[in-house]
């Protein structure tokens, strides 16, 4: 999903209860007589300019001072359901990559700019990376008083550790990016015990001459492993503190805060980290004494308590969660509320995505697509506020966004053309009453979202069972080769400014794997051979190749519908300072954050 985000996209949580009756409630939210300032494509546009990468003097910390900030006070964070992960390695969702910020720290960070820009910094290395033969040999040297919250130094075995344990079974739900660059996509094969067992991988691969040194080779350039690096998914575990699957639970932190209480479930605190030293860190900042989550707020709630603004509330902010749809035009035509606000155009791609191991023939898959009531499934996310009509499986946020994109003409038919789907379900020998399965995340959007579904599918004459899914382990349970399900909603973003993070991750054939990204376990050879020839060019000479698989995706095989680009909307209580939408997260930006008065 960016990087980000990528970033998989977690389900942005609204609360519309699951029946037609509140569908009604909400579809008016956000063209009442308020003033639109939904974000647009112009904004997404933006947000697709390429990052820089920054030298030692670029990398040294502290971060510029936030204007206004005071040190003091408590954040309190509410969410509606806990975190998916908490080690590094197995993050690639985003409410557990907005928590990384907090406490991980890794090579390489993304600094952010008043204006949205990314610069990718050194974080626990001294700058970006250094290569000087087209980005086939990296170096990176680590800065001298990195700790971790126990006073240990971070060394170059660390950073080792870090990346070999990502071999092993331990991790089975985060990036990839890094070990198939360097082993090979059959990368377990080549450490399947990761480091545990005293082997480690050869130094023609991962050298580490010194303890502040360490260097990647790979066989053929990877320009872009500077910003893979920033992933939450590649931050550190000091090799004495791997407690393997227990660390999900209970990580070591090296950044400005550390865990002091953990109920699962329900509550997290956050409180100061000593050993954390500003002067090494160019992103983060130490101004509140601590962040409370608490992990049982539906979004509803959360939306009702920040607009009242009282008590505990005017010192909270929703984490990854976004504001209730059905409450949108109270938060937008109130000065008073939408002043606490941030709005964002963010790059994930909400798209229904087909088992191609169950739903074999592509007629029967863009039956479905035709039927799809795209415009209907936004309205249950907030409307214009939560999103826009997808056309494609490339979000605005990419460089070489093609807005005329639209195969399935959901810009003349956003509500669905049950006609054509019936014309195709026919010549497909669709039998009418065939069961299907759809498999949905039990947050409120989900919910609502699977009544709509359920009805346009039923129309054209599926006989739909529909499955929930704890909104905590969605990710984990569809991401199952077995799984019993034969279509879901699933939502992806680049994981930094380009098309490889989409195409590669999700369609990549030969990353088809339990806890793998490739949903859909589409394996085509054209694509495939694409995504090679691709990876070996720079990003212009790249572009083609890319806009050529993606066109083979929709077009040819289908094996993930377009549903919406996805927005973002979220509250902030009235003693916080430093709210502002964050182009790295795409939501609001942890790292700026502070209370007025503590």
């Amino acid at each position: 999903m960016k990087p980000i985000r990528s970033r998989r996209a977690r389900a942005m949580v609204v609360a519309v209860a699951a029946g037609a009756l509140a569908l009604t409630g909400c579809s008016d939210n956000g063209s009442g007589k308020a003033k639109d300032e939904s974000k647009s494509k112009e904004d997404a546009a933006e947000q697709s300019k390429p990052v820089a990468y920054a030298d030692a003097a670029g990398s040294t910390g502290p971060a510029k001072e936030v204007t206004g900030a005071k040190p003091g006070g408590t954040i309190n964070v509410y969410m509606q359901s806990d975190l998916t992960h908490m080690d590094p390695g197995q993050i690639y969702v985003s409410d557990a990559g907005q928590f990384s910020n907090l406490i991980h720290r890794g090579l390489t960070d993304y600094q952010e700019d008043d204006k949205g820009n990314l610069t990718v910094v050194g974080d626990v290395a001294t700058d970006s990376g250094t290569t000087t033969d087209g980005g086939k040999t990296w170096k990176y040297t680590l800065k001298d008083g990195i700790k971790d919250e126990d006073g240990h130094a971070i060394t170059s075995a660390d950073v080792r550790h870090s990346i070999e344990r990502l071999y092993s079974k331990v991790i089975f739900d985060g990036p990839t990016f890094v070990q198939s660059w360097l082993s090979g996509s059959d990368y377990r094969k080549a450490l399947p015990d990761g480091p545990y067992k005293g082997k480690h991988l050869p130094d023609s691969v991962l050298e580490t001459p010194d303890a502040k040194t360490v260097i990647f080779k790979f066989d053929t350039p990877r320009p872009d492993l500077p910003q893979a690096l920033a992933m939450a998914g590649y931050a550190l575990v000091p090799e004495k503190d791997d407690t393997k699957e227990k660390y999900d639970k209970a990580p070591k932190s090296l950044g400005p805060y550390k865990i002091s209480e953990y109920k699962s479930g329900k509550t997290l605190k956050l409180v100061k980290n000593d050993q954390w030293d500003p002067k090494t860190d160019s992103v983060r900042h130490q101004y509140a004494d601590g962040f409370n989550f608490s992990l049982t707020i539906d979004g509803a709630s959360q939306t009702k308590r920040l607009i009242a603004d009282q008590g505990e509330a005017r010192n909270a902010i929703q984490f990854t969660d976004s504001v209730d749809p059905a409450q949108i035009q109270d938060v937008v035509s109130a000065p008073d509320v939408n002043k606490r606000t941030i709005k964002g155009y963010q790059v994930y791609v909400w798209q229904m995505t087909f088992n191609l191991d169950r739903l074999k023939d592509k007629k029967i898959r863009d039956a479905i697509t035709y039927a799809l009531p795209n415009q209907a499934l936004i309205q249950a996310d907030g409307g214009k506020y939560g999103g826009e009509l997808a056309g494609g499986l490339f979000a605005p946020t990419l460089p070489g966004y093609d807005d005329g994109y639209d195969p399935f003409g959901k810009k003349k038919t956003p509500n669905g053309n049950q006609t054509k789907a019936k014309e195709l379900l026919k010549e497909a020998g669709f039998k009418e009453g065939t069961k299907i399965t759809y498999a949905y995340s039990n947050s409120p959007r989900g919910q609502a979202q699977a009544v709509i579904i359920k009805d346009a599918l039923e129309k054209i004459g599926f006989d739909v069972q529909s499955k929930e899914i704890d909104r905590a382990s969605f990710y984990e349970q569809i991401g199952k080769l077995d799984n019993p399900y034969d279509l879901y909603m699933t939502g992806w973003g680049q994981d930094w400014s380009s098309p490889s993070t989409v195409v590669t991750p999700v369609y990549d054939g030969s990353l088809i794997a339990d806890g793998g990204s490739n949903y859909s376990h589409v394996k085509d050879a054209k694509v495939d051979a694409l995504i090679q020839e691709a990876l070996k060019l720079q990003p212009e000479e790249a572009a083609k190749k890319w806009e050529e698989a993606h066109h083979r995706l929709v077009e040819e095989i289908n094996p993930a519908a377009p549903v919406y680009y996805s927005k973002q909307i979220q509250l902030f209580g009235s003693n916080i300072g430093g709210a502002r939408f964050s182009t790295n997260s795409s939501y609001i930006d942890i790292n700026q954050v502070f209370v007025k008065q503590p």
